[in-house]
């Protein structure tokens, strides 16, 4: 027995160094690409949060269906770190570490300290990879933060207190995007369902949800107000309800398969070991009696994962990052009861578990190592969105705020609202994405309007046009009134100031004031109209 625990504690502690080696590897590449430009997601975010820093409320000046607490989560951490590319993406860190943490003493709670060391340092390499667009700081980093956090909450004691504090961390996950209500939901079931089995009687369990829930709602009922105090309760109530509503019914469920597999092979990748891991910690889990309490708790959390990925059936891969705490926590279950079952082995053979995940650890990092250790932070972007205009944006910006005043407005047609960040700019209309307008849904038209009207009031002294279709995602169907008023209005009221030419990723040639008649070689374009005095 004695020399059980000597060898549990020897593998604890080496799975711990191992851990710790491995993070410290993943902060050093995210330090080292800090100021990898930002993509549209954040782009949108941080000009809104640049907006509520200057005290103009969300939804005022830029449109999304999203909740708006992922636009407050970036105003607090631009005004810690300030209104950069490198703040943005610092802040981005600390929640990352925090959440890798969390995951460590969830994983403890669990089963023991080995599956902490392993679940976290398995959620630090899954989140870190380019196949998740981990470095870009996405709402589904938010989320996971105050879920994980009020996962921990649910297990242990559970005073009311803490069922409070753990209904509230979970409702500040669902105000950052909203397919975190199926956290709460998997709050609710796995509270309901213990409470159950505890011996408490069918009252008592269901007050005790209704508590959990009604602090869950809390923080979206208190956001809702201000938001209503604010005036803009209306605009929230179309993009977030009516709209979203329209955005989810573009798939068909007979499409998720094509959509769904694609995406899940490109986001296992080369970390395809640790996922199969995750699969051996399911059945080790069921396997073994004392773990099966844990094991509901871990596939509870895994199912209503999956479920958080599902909403519209878009699966797009930084969508995925909502289901690798539950992947890393079930690999930490899996390589625990491995070392648990070789404990009385010979030591080589009690190592063994650790050194296969070391080694699974590192086909990510190998395969990916270009993007980690030898890419400059625009190589990175444009290794991972060849297409996107993410570099360009900076220096158009650049152009434009030099030869702009603070109280102009200026005008992006496109989705690009990294631009209006980087700019320091208010837009000339909320408008900051166009995807909207292109799609097969009963608000295009309307939309088009609004944005055109938009416009025409705000007289935006410059007025960016992007020509790429990522920017737009036309459809054959799309409508394009938005495209042939542009076409009249730039020729009416504005001239030709900059053309910034795509010609493929890295090679970039960009032209202001002396505008060429022709280029030997067009690709994606932005072209940058001033308006006429």
């Amino acid at each position: 027995m004695k020399n059980n625990l000597a060898s549990k504690g020897k593998i604890g502690r080496l799975a711990l160094i191992l851990s710790l080696l491995v993070i410290a590897l993943i902060i050093l590449i995210r330090l080292r690409l800090l100021r990898i430009p930002l993509e549209r997601d954040e782009g949108e975010y941080a000009y809104a949060g640049q907006l509520m820093l200057q005290g103009i409320p969300p939804y005022t000046l830029a449109y999304n269906m999203k909740f708006p607490g992922i636009y407050v989560a970036y105003a607090v951490v631009m005004a810690v770190f300030g209104q950069t590319i490198t703040g943005i993406h610092l802040g981005l860190l600390l929640i990352n570490i925090a959440t890798i943490a969390l995951i460590f003493f969830l994983a403890r709670r669990l089963a023991n300290e080995t599956a902490g060391s392993v679940a976290a340092v398995s959620y630090a390499v899954l989140s870190a990879s380019p196949s998740v667009l981990g470095l870009a700081a996405h709402a589904t980093h938010f989320v996971m933060l105050p879920v994980v956090a009020g996962a921990f909450l649910l297990l242990g004691p559970q005073s009311s207190k803490r069922l409070l504090a753990s209904g509230l961390l979970f409702g500040v996950g669902l105000l950052m995007k909203q397919p975190a209500c199926f956290f709460i939901l998997f709050g609710a079931v796995y509270l309901f369902i213990r409470d159950l089995r505890g011996g408490r009687d069918l009252k008592q369990a269901a007050l005790r949800n209704l508590l959990f829930n009604s602090a869950a709602i809390l923080p979206l009922a208190i956001a809702c107000l201000l938001l209503w105090h604010a005036g803009v309760f209306n605009k929230v109530w179309f993009w977030t309800i009516d709209y979203a509503r329209q955005y989810g019914r573009q798939v068909l469920v007979t499409q998720a398969p094509q959509l769904f597999f694609p995406s899940i092979k490109e986001v296992i990748g080369a970390g395809w070991a640790l996922w199969m891991m995750a699969g051996i910690g399911i059945v080790a889990g069921v396997w073994d009696r004392r773990m099966r309490a844990s094991t509901i708790f871990l596939l509870a959390f895994l199912f209503f994962s999956a479920l958080a990925l599902c909403p519209g059936f878009y699966f797009r891969y930084h969508y995925f990052i909502l289901i690798l705490p539950a992947i890393s926590l079930l690999v930490g279950v899996a390589i625990s009861k491995m070392s648990d079952l070789l404990s009385d082995r010979m030591m080589a053979v009690r190592f063994l578990p650790l050194l296969l995940f070391g080694a699974a650890l590192s086909l990510p990092i190998f395969k990916d190592k270009k993007f980690f250790f030898a890419a400059s932070p625009v190589e990175a972007c444009q290794m991972v969105y060849p297409e996107g205009p993410f570099p360009e944006s900076v220096r158009i910006a650049e152009y434009v705020r030099d030869h702009t005043s603070p109280h102009d407005t200026i005008a992006v047609l496109g989705s690009e609202p990294q631009i209006y960040f980087y700019a320091q700019r208010h837009s000339a209309t909320g408008y900051v994405y166009t995807y909207g307008l292109m799609e097969a849904q009963k608000y295009a038209r309307q939309m088009q309007e609004e944005m055109i009207r938009e416009i025409e009031g705000a007289r935006p002294k410059y007025l960016i046009s992007v020509i790429t279709n990522d920017s737009w995602l036309q459809r054959p169907q799309s409508d394009r009134l938005i495209f042939s008023w542009a076409n009249e209005y730039t020729a009416q009221h504005y001239a030709v100031a900059g053309f910034v030419n795509m010609v493929a990723p890295g090679r970039t040639d960009y032209y202001f004031t002396n505008i060429p008649q022709a280029v030997p070689e067009l690709g994606n374009y932005i072209l940058i109209y001033e308006r006429k005095s």
